[in-house]
């Protein structure tokens, strides 16, 4: 088993947020007193055990992520800019390589989920330097149905369906190579563990936490709203 070694967090705010509306990227909206972004930073920078972050965003972006998030945020000292590819896949990639060869362990994590909890953070860690890639999910609570043409064609079972989060850690060799193959067999993944299974390599799984949410949707953020109201009354 690895030792923890240097541990990269690869933060992706590279897409374009276009299910948000208004024009304005889903990781700049405003989420309480401060973009979504800056908060979902901040739970990784604040952490001793990650040295750096490497923050995937938009090339056109750069300047603006710069002087408009990280430094007023006071969050320079850790992170390091990197431009996005043409979808999420290559902006991990990009990402990865940024992280250099000498990281040890590296944590992908969306940057529209700014309640990533200590616990996932530190769980996902520790997974991936036991196991090798260990990613957080959450079990399904409602009845899951294959639809095609607007007619269910299968109904699935809860006990072996888990919905899965982020952060999502991995040893760097194994994450690496799983993105380098799938360059070269052309396979698009949904998310970077189905990279690694791809590879052949099996994903250990943590209880994730229905607060990491995603936000997406409009009424995605007035959900994070509400969390982050809980939050500072002591209720979450």
């Amino acid at each position: 088993m690895l030792s923890m070694g240097k541990c990269v967090a690869v933060i992706v705010a590279a897409g374009k947020g276009v299910r948000m509306g208004n024009g304005v990227r889903k990781q700049y909206r405003i989420l309480g007193d401060r973009p979504v972004l800056a908060r979902t930073l901040f739970l990784f920078h604040k952490r001793p055990e990650i040295d750096n972050i490497v923050l995937v965003v938009p090339e056109a972006d750069r300047s603006f992520c710069r002087n408009m998030i990280i430094e007023p945020s006071h969050l320079e000292e850790k992170t390091e800019l990197v431009s996005g590819g043409s979808c999420r896949q290559e902006s991990v990639y990009n990402g990865l390589q940024a992280a250099g060869g000498d990281c040890s362990i590296v944590l992908i994590h969306d940057a529209v989920r700014p309640f990533a909890s200590a616990r996932l953070i530190a769980e996902s860690m520790a997974g991936a330097v036991k196991y090798g890639a260990c990613i957080a999910a959450v079990r399904a609570r409602d009845t899951l149905k294959v639809v095609r043409n607007n007619t269910i064609r299968q109904t699935l079972s809860r006990d072996e369906v888990w919905m899965a989060q982020t952060p999502q850690a991995f040893q760097y060799d194994i994450i690496m190579k799983a993105h380098e193959t799938a360059r070269e067999k052309r396979f698009k993944g949904t998310d970077d563990a189905a990279l690694v299974e791809h590879s052949g390599i099996e994903v250990h799984v943590i209880e994730g936490d229905a607060r990491n949410i995603k936000i997406t949707l409009p009424e995605d953020l007035e959900i994070a709203e509400a969390l982050l109201g809980a939050r500072k009354k002591g209720k979450g």
